[in-house]
């Protein structure tokens, strides 16, 4: 049997989008409500997956009661004035109630209690509307793949003292996603990260499995300074998967979050241990105390790695790769310039190095939106 298309009701609209808030997608939304995907993604598409603010009538305005009284008030042949002084309001509010909907002969309440409903929107024009040197700002940031986000942190630290110059995280995704407000064109929508044209909420990830590592160290052995990041020099390394099977290595120190990619040929242990063991001896001695990576099975010659960098490998619990936090978070960050299904053999070295200067030229949130790079400089002009 087809399913029926989205109606009007209020409720469907209600459960639809608590169902999107809580994280569902657009067909298991579709499925619980016995309605056509195209018909919930039209819905959702309208407000750029923003769910509408509530409306709520102004005590100030007439209700619907008083629009009734209104109607019986003609109806008998009262005049306006002794109307008004039964509803407790100004003789000129029921005059412009009463010509505004018909006059006496036409005056109808529930006409008029829907009219005045529906004409009582005021769309408020956005502050990047009312902004160009703001939203010129906003655009130009957003074409170098800075997140909102990123945006609205830097401008707040650019600029401390000048508010019109600020703008919400939000205020920069609405006028991305709601073009009806023709603010920010939509091709600008190519520079997120997830390429999506509406807002999502954030969902669970899914756990990987893990290998047999032998002598594998857990990561709670880790040094206490690694948690807590007190110290630099702890590092996050895992695989980044491509096209044929191709992939990149990618380390992130844990204090400053910056960033290094790293070529492969193959996923042997032995090329794994190699790349990571060259460009971690290329760094000072004091920003080489640890690195904790999942279960793969491509360290599993850690020992040689070790020794040949001093360095501590600690690894995860098995399907627990959520325990190496910053790197699952900036392999999504990679995912803007490298997609799934991109092949990684087509990248050089000098490739994965701009990239990873994207990266950390771009403010972060986590270090008051200070860039990766800034911070990791700093560490290195102060080791001896």
């Amino acid at each position: 049997m087809a399913r029926k298309k989205f109606g009007p009701g209020g409720q469907e609209k209600r459960e639809l989008w608590a169902r999107w808030r809580a994280g569902e997608s657009v067909s298991d939304i579709a499925r619980a409500l016995s309605v056509e995907r195209q018909s919930i993604h039209y819905h959702l598409r309208g407000s750029g997956g923003f769910a509408p603010a509530p409306r709520c009538r102004s005590p100030r305005v007439l209700s619907t009661r008083e629009r009734e009284e209104i109607s019986r008030g003609l109806a008998a042949g009262d005049s306006l004035r002794r109307i008004a002084d039964g509803l407790g309001r100004q003789p000129s509010t029921i005059s412009r109630e009463v010509a505004r909907h018909g006059g006496r002969c036409h005056y109808r309440a529930a006409v008029a209690d829907k009219r005045a409903w529906r004409n009582a929107r005021r769309p408020k024009v956005c502050k990047l509307a009312r902004a160009p040197e703001l939203r010129g700002m906003v655009a130009g940031k957003l074409a170098e793949d800075w997140s909102p986000e990123q945006i609205s942190g830097w401008l707040a630290q650019t600029y401390p003292d000048d508010q019109a110059l600020q703008v919400s995280t939000e205020t920069i995704y609405r006028c991305l996603f709601i073009q009806t407000r023709g603010v920010l064109k939509k091709e600008l929508t190519r520079h997120l990260r997830t390429h999506r044209v509406i807002r999502r909420g954030k969902t669970a990830t899914r756990k990987g499995t893990g290998g047999n590592i032998v002598d594998a160290v857990s990561i709670r052995q880790r040094p206490a300074e690694a948690e807590d990041r007190a110290v630099p020099g702890h590092w996050e390394g895992d695989l980044l998967l491509g096209k044929v099977n191709s992939r990149i290595i990618t380390l992130v120190e844990r204090q400053t979050r910056y960033l290094m990619l790293i070529k492969i040929d193959r996923k042997t242990t032995s090329d794994v241990v190699d790349a990571l063991a060259r460009h971690v001896q290329t760094l000072p001695r004091q920003l080489r105390s640890s690195l904790t990576w999942d279960r793969g099975s491509e360290l599993a010659d850690h020992r040689r790695f070790s020794v040949a960098t001093d360095v501590a490998v600690y690894f995860c619990d098995p399907a627990s790769p959520w325990q190496r936090g910053t790197n699952e978070n900036t392999n999504g960050l990679l995912r803007q310039y490298l997609p799934k299904g991109t092949d990684m053999r087509r990248y050089t070295q000098a490739d994965l190095d701009a990239i990873a200067l994207r990266l950390n030229t771009r403010p972060r949130k986590v270090l008051g939106f200070q860039t990766p790079a800034d911070r990791f400089k700093a560490i290195v002009a102060s080791t001896p």
